[in-house]
């Protein structure tokens, strides 16, 4: 039988897991995925995710494949995957790749977005969904910052302290705020992204939005490239991967 090599779109709700990479001993999205298609197809199967996604981070477009050769047939296999995962995991889609199709070097861009709400009481049913953030926020500010953001910068200062890796220089296609009612909502696309990139940049435009910075700062803010220089860490629960280009 021939070995598929088998692309995936899956979402999951990341509340209850320690993010998408496998940590011996913690509960991940990535070891749930391995430890139910393994069940399935009765031996070990290795998967590979476009994203490395932080705990409690959720997804709605999170790509993967594995790479099979199994008797299911690819019509009957997101069913059957799906009747193996957890309720808090899906496979939306299932599709026959190309032999050396790969999910993270492929990619040609991914879209977040990172939500918030800013009612005085916090949304119970929706709080592992968004930043409760009960304060007056400017939203025209903050999309005037996140317009400057366009274009290719260097994104050190965006970047997580831990985050070694050399290349700093990311391409952000979108940056766009907008509100509904008590709900904001930070939609982010570009091609590459780093560690805590897009939670960083919530953080800011929220500084910036409560008066803290104003728009222009932002400028400054990339030519430092600098951690510190920028603005709070926001938290994960507010950021969804919503699908990643190829």
């Amino acid at each position: 039988m021939a070995e598929l090599n088998i692309k995936l779109t899956v979402a999951y709700d990341g509340t209850a897991y320690h993010g998408w990479a496998n940590q011996p001993g913690l509960k991940t999205i990535h070891g749930t995925l391995v430890e139910c298609f393994s069940r399935l197809f009765g031996r070990k199967v290795g998967i590979c995710g476009a994203s490395r996604t932080d705990a409690g981070v959720h997804a709605l477009g999170q790509t993967a494949n594995i790479c099979i050769d199994t008797p299911i047939p690819v019509a009957n296999m997101q069913s059957a995957m799906n009747s193996y995962l957890p309720k808090d995991i899906a496979v939306t889609s299932v599709e026959v790749a190309p032999r050396g199709f790969d999910p993270i070097n492929h990619a040609t861009g991914k879209h977040y977005r990172y939500t918030l709400n800013t009612a005085k009481v916090r949304p119970v049913h929706s709080i592992n969904y968004c930043w409760h953030y009960p304060y007056t926020l400017d939203t025209d500010k903050m999309d005037r910052a996140g317009r400057l953001m366009r274009c290719t910068h260097d994104f050190r200062t965006f970047a997580s302290a831990k985050d070694h890796r050399r290349d700093s220089i990311r391409t952000l296609s979108r940056v766009d705020v907008r509100r509904e009612g008590d709900w904001i909502y930070i939609d982010v696309e570009g091609n590459r992204f780093m560690y805590n990139m897009v939670r960083n940049i919530a953080g800011t435009l929220v500084d910036i939005g409560r008066g803290r910075w104003v728009p222009e700062d932002i400028t400054e803010m990339l030519e430092a490239r600098d951690r510190r220089c920028a603005g709070q860490l926001a938290p994960p629960q507010g950021l969804c991967l919503v699908k990643v280009y190829y």
